[in-house]
């Protein structure tokens, strides 16, 4: 299988605007990102795709790889999509750009859901962790993931789900992890297909794949990534730096 890892890279986030052009120990913090998952030797390549010149530049005046967006897109799949449909690749890998210290373990373990797939069942895999404090399980931030008896994603939700009415029913609650990894036929499928009202209704693109009927391996892992969504964020990641 020809595998790669493709960074999707919006300058404008919500939340910490330029966030992926601040700093880091010397580096933006999306070269630290692009840098990490090259380091991994897990990929074929890796590939920056962004809607910004800003970032495109900043990867390719440093030797890596980009790809600018030619539409606005509404999601990171849809980015995605567009970017890979040309390439001659069987799995792609949706490294998140403001996670700097990726590491080879948990993309790894969503890599093997595709390994241990012969007869091609999976569409695409990602990560889950249980999940057990009142505050997290609540906490619509976190989005919560059930699975039937294989691991395969039955729902995601910001809400609690399973709701608790039997509190002594032994039920384990996972939080999901946002690693993706994807058949390319399943991302191009993506791309081509409406919104539906449960993504948006909960805002999360992944219910688009079930919706129509796509299989999600979930794989669970105690991995818990360390994103930058904040300034105080990237004052944690300096320090972490300084510490490595």
């Amino acid at each position: 299988m020809k595998i790669i890892a493709v960074i999707p890279a919006r300058y404008a986030s919500t939340r910490f605007p330029a966030k992926l052009m601040q700093d880091l120990g010397g580096k933006t913090v999306i070269l630290r990102t692009y840098e990490a998952a090259v380091a991994t030797k897990l990929f074929d390549d890796v590939f920056v795709v962004t809607d910004s010149d800003l970032i495109f530049n900043e990867i390719v005046a440093k030797g890596g790889k980009a790809i600018m967006s030619i539409k606005e897109h509404e999601s990171g799949s849809d980015r995605i999509a567009e970017a890979i449909a040309n390439l001659d690749v069987d799995i792609v890998v949706n490294v998140q750009g403001d996670e700097p210290f990726t590491e080879a373990g948990p993309l790894e373990q969503v890599l093997a859901a595709f390994k241990n797939d012969p007869d091609q069942k999976v569409d695409l895999a990602s990560l889950m962790r249980e999940i057990t404090d009142e505050a997290e399980i609540n906490n619509p931030n976190n989005v919560k993931v059930v699975v039937d008896q294989s691991n395969f994603a039955l729902y995601f939700s910001r809400s609690v789900i399973p709701y608790p009415r039997d509190k002594d029913a032994g039920v384990r609650y996972f939080q999901h992890i946002g690693i993706y990894a994807f058949r390319k036929q399943a991302l191009l499928d993506f791309y081509s297909l409406p919104m539906k009202s449960l993504e948006a209704s909960e805002k999360l693109e992944q219910l688009r794949y079930l919706e129509f009927g796509k299989r999600i391996k979930m794989v669970e892992t105690t991995h818990v990534g360390i994103g930058i969504d904040t300034a105080e964020d990237l004052e944690k990641a300096r320090a972490i730096l300084k510490d490595i």
